[in-house]
């Protein structure tokens, strides 16, 4: 046996022994009673544990120790709403300039000529700065030849140069050969409905 039975027996005995002594004057032997406290005993470290007797007591592991609520009694935590930021505002792209034709308009007297714009596509939306960030008004791609329509000639001069031998200005309109791979000797064709229109 180890010191903290023996303990443990040596502090019952007495109990037990204490309690058949008050059994009052008649003789007989009074049951012994079990109180609801704890029994210390020393373990061999030294150290004091709480060792619960068969009543049970406040420390006892089956019984949830005070201020701790069941789950399902505990208030619900409100979720934090989660702010989106605002959306920003619509890309506003330049006005062409009064006089100058639209991409639209400079497409159709394409066609009107006999001349080939496959699968035109507004991409006006790309002269922002969320697409090419060119500063144009606006941009129509076909499969032979893209038009770009700028706010001003100095904005059109500028990205003619930058296309320098792929691109044709005219006014603020600039004609972009590198894009659709204009056969070269389709270009002039393209250059002379333009000049037309303007």
């Amino acid at each position: 046996m180890t010191h903290r039975h023996l303990a443990a027996i040596t502090v019952l005995a007495a109990a037990v022994a204490v309690t058949a002594g008050c059994g009052g004057g008649d003789g007989a032997a009074a049951e012994p009673t079990v109180t609801r406290s704890a029994v210390v005993v020393p373990p061999a470290t030294g150290s004091a544990v709480a060792v619960p007797t068969p009543g049970g007591s406040a420390s006892d592991p089956a019984v949830p120790p005070a201020g701790d609520a069941p789950a399902g009694d505990a208030p619900a935590m409100q979720e934090q709403t989660e702010r989106r930021p605002a959306s920003p505002p619509p890309v506003v792209l330049p006005r062409r300039p009064a006089g100058a034709p639209g991409a639209q308009q400079v497409v159709a007297a394409f066609r009107a000529a006999g001349l080939p714009v496959p699968h035109p596509r507004d991409r006006s939306v790309d002269c922002g700065p969320d697409g090419l960030g060119l500063g144009c008004s606006e941009i129509v791609a076909t499969d032979t030849v893209t038009v770009y329509v700028f706010p001003d000639e100095t904005s059109a001069s500028d990205i003619a140069d930058t296309w320098a031998g792929q691109s044709y200005r005219r006014g603020a309109v600039v004609l972009n050969y590198l894009e659709a791979k204009t056969p070269a000797g389709d270009r002039p064709r393209y250059e002379a409905v333009l000049a037309r229109l303007l």
